[in-house]
This record gives structure tokens, C-alpha cells and sequence, in this order.
């Protein structure tokens, strides 16, 4: 697996890659990845990987390559494309040193990671397997980022010259199919491989937990957890924090954009920002708030569904979203029951939402339920991991078959 994101980040794409080598080397399968140095979501270099250019460890029976790149701790289209190009350039310099694999799977967006990939699998004559967990010429696009458009079109090409390399395609929703298709991928080789809740559940007392973080018990919390980049919009948690003093809002863990909220907020005293919570922590965390929020920018449609949902479903709790309508995020908190949708970027729109469901606690938990529940209908780990076995499964099948 080629994967610029893998532990120990413990957020977005990082936890599935994970997850997954660490499931395939327990069925016996020699699994190797190659992966990024650690600094995600920070966007800092992990300091237990400063100074190293190259690492291999084991993890989980898993055997991790490591390679060098930059790290920008601002997001240009041009820092981003040197980050890509330091991972494509190193990573193309010095492979792994492995026996010959049976396949190659990517997990984009990563750019490099899913050139790189392509090009080994060639070398070998085996199957590739990019799993598109967003896509980075739609993000750049539509993100925000400085210089976005003309990076748009680079990362297309770049993506359409691995995705036509690939045996099968692996979406994680169905609203990444069209651009996938658009880009020359045979309708009949993309799979839907939905992401899973990777989180344990709730465990401990959500009134105790409140008491640790200092949250009143007779105040509405609304949370965020995860990246603060640009997509995400999150000055619509800012300006309705500062719309209504009454409520607490909540900005749980890092990004690029951080410093950016937090001089925003500087004179908002009902907003603030706390690191990302330890992994055992994490469940119970998100539990003691009374309203989980996903935000992201209007232009945001469809190159990313946010991995947190699946985090957020788990939790139990209400989830308002203020996402385009028609986007896959949309999509996903409308299939699950478990969630109010609200315009994007207004945030009197997102304060009325969350007034309603104050004054409604039923309806808040009747939401809050549907999300375990949709979790165990849809987004088990065993499922999850065993839709991408089958993915895995019907490649080696093919090869083997024209092999024949």
C-alpha cells in the first residue's frame, strides 16, 4: 500500500490506511506501506521523525517505509505542490525493498502516493487498486486555496494518469463516481468501498467527562472535531459564536488554519480551542457534547466527505451540518438520519438549527440514537474491511484468470 497518511496519525485518512495493512497482515499476508514521515493534521514534522530521511519499522505486523518530504505549514497551491513533488521525487528515488507484491493499493488523494503506486505495480505486472478517499484536483478547485485553479488542472492530469492505470477503482461514496468516470475509468471498474467508524463507543459518564473539560452542564457545547484547513469553512463556528454568546462552541484539534480561527476568536470568549483528544479519550469526548458539527465551504460539493462522520455517527449525539445541499456530505448525513443539514457559511442560520434542537432535547436524542444505529447497519469495521478484501479479491481474481 502506498499511503502518504499512516499512524501514528490518528486523524482522517491515516486511521483507515492503518487499519486496513494491520487487517491484512493478520490474515497472514506480507504487508508493506509506504508512507509519509508524520505530520498530519498538525502539518508539523512529528519530532520523533526529525532529521530522519528514511525509516523502516514495524507496526501492527505491518512493515512501514518511510520517505522524507516537505511539510507546508501553509497551504498554497505552490506549497502544496512542492509537498507533492518532494513524495513523488523521493519516493520514485528509493521504493521499498520487498519480494514481489501480488498488488498495489493506493489511497488517495495523494497525488505522489497514487503515481507511485501505478508505477510499481507496472514494474511488477500486477494488479493497482487506488481507493479514492477525496480528490485533489476537485479540492483544489473548490478548497479555496491560493492558486487553486491552476493546480486543478495539474492534479487532474495526475489522477487521470493513475486512475486509467487501475484495475478496479475504489470510491468511498457514490458521489465521487461521476468525476472518477469523467476522467476515463470504465463505469463497470469502479467499486463503492464505504470508509467504517474506526472509534470505539462511548464508554464513560458524559456528565463526568463535561466536569473534566469544564463545560457547563446548563450550556448547549457544540463541537468540532478534526483538521481546520481551508474547506472547511470554519468561520461559520466563529461568527455564530460570536452571534450568541449563550452558546459554547468548541475547536477540537489542528491545521493549517488554526492560528487563523484563533485570531478570529480572539474576542469571542464563548469559543474555544482544545487540542486533539488521546485515542481512548476521543469516544468519550465527543459524547459529552450536546451537537457535533461538520462545516464546509459552499463551493465544497463533491471531492470529500469527511472522514469524521463516521466518528460522529458513533458518538450518539446530533450532528448539524453546514454543507452544500447537494454535496456527498449532504448525502451521507441525509442517508443517516442522524443529522440536521443548514446552508453553508451562514451562521444565523447554523445558531437558529441549534436553538431548535436546545429547546427540543427529545428530537436531539431521537438524532443523537440514529447514528450508532446507522453505524451498525452500514459502517461496521467488518464490513468496511471486507469490501476492500473483496476488492482485493476480485483484482487477484482477474489477473489470475488472464494469467490463464
Amino acid at each position: 500500500m502506498v499511503s502518504t497518511n499512516y499512524a501514528p496519525e490518528h486523524t482522517g485518512i491515516g486511521p483507515y490506511a492503518t487499519q486496513l495493512a494491520e487487517h491484512w497482515a493478520a490474515r497472514g499476508a506480507d504487508t508493506h506501506v509506504l508512507a509519509g514521515m508524520p505530520h498530519y493534521p498538525s502539518w508539523q514534522l512529528d519530532p520523533a521523525y526529525t532529521g530522519r530521511w528514511r525509516a523502516r519499522e514495524s507496526r501492527g505486523g505491518v512493515t512501514v517505509h518511510r520517505r522524507r518530504h516537505t511539510v507546508p505549514a501553509k497551504q498554497t497551491a505552490l506549497r502544496r505542490a512542492l509537498f507533492e513533488a518532494s513524495l513523488l521525487a523521493h519516493q520514485l528515488a528509493a521504493p521499498p525493498r520487498m519480494p514481489r507484491p501480488h498488488a498495489v493499493v493506493a489511497q488517495m488523494p495523494s497525488l505522489a502516493g497514487a503515481v507511485v503506486a501505478a508505477r510499481i505495480a507496472a514494474r511488477h505486472r500486477v494488479p493497482f487498486l487506488p481507493v479514492v478517499q477525496d480528490l485533489m484536483g476537485a479540492a483544489a478547485a473548490q478548497s479555496g486555496i491560493s492558486g487553486g485553479v491552476r493546480a486543478a488542472a495539474v492534479a487532474a492530469r495526475a489522477e487521470r494518469y493513475a486512475l486509467s492505470r487501475a484495475a478496479l477503482v475504489g470510491v468511498i461514496h457514490d458521489s465521487f463516481r461521476p468525476r472518477v468516470e469523467a476522467m476515463g475509468v470504465d463505469p463497470a471498474r469502479i467499486r463503492l468501498v464505504p470508509n467504517w467508524s474506526h472509534v470505539a463507543r462511548p464508554s464513560g459518564s458524559r456528565s463526568e467527562t463535561r466536569a473534566r473539560l469544564g463545560w457547563a452542564p446548563d450550556r448547549q457545547v457544540v463541537l468540532h472535531s478534526g483538521n481546520m484547513g481551508l474547506k472547511q469553512g470554519l468561520e461559520v463556528l466563529v461568527d455564530a459564536a460570536r452571534l450568541d454568546p449563550g452558546v459554547d462552541f468548541v475547536l477540537m484539534g489542528d491545521g493549517n488554519q488554526r492560528a487563523a480561527l484563533q485570531e478570529r476568536a480572539r474576542e469571542v470568549p464563548n469559543l474555544h480551542f482544545l487540542p486533539p483528544a488521546e485515542t481512548a479519550d476521543f469516544p468519550d469526548v465527543l459524547a459529552a457534547a450536546d451537537v457535533l458539527a461538520v462545516t464546509q465551504r459552499a463551493s465544497v460539493l463533491d471531492m470529500s466527505v469527511p472522514s469524521k462522520l463516521t466518528s460522529y455517527f458513533a458518538a450518539g449525539r446530533p450532528v448539524v451540518a453546514s454543507v452544500a445541499a447537494e454535496g456527498g456530505t449532504a448525502d451521507e448525513v441525509r442517508r443517516s438520519g442522524a443529522g440536521v443539514l443548514v446552508p453553508p457559511e451562514d451562521p444565523a442560520a447554523l445558531l437558529s438549527t441549534l436553538k431548535e434542537l436546545a429547546a427540543d432535547p427529545a428530537e436531539a436524542d431521537r438524532l443523537g440514537a440514529r447514528g450508532p444505529a446507522y453505524v451498525d447497519e452500514h459502517l461496521s469495521a467488518a464490513a468496511g474491511l471486507g469490501r476492500l478484501d473483496d476488492l482485493l479479491d476480485e483484482a487477484l481474481a482477474h489477473e489470475g484468470a488472464a494469467r490463464a
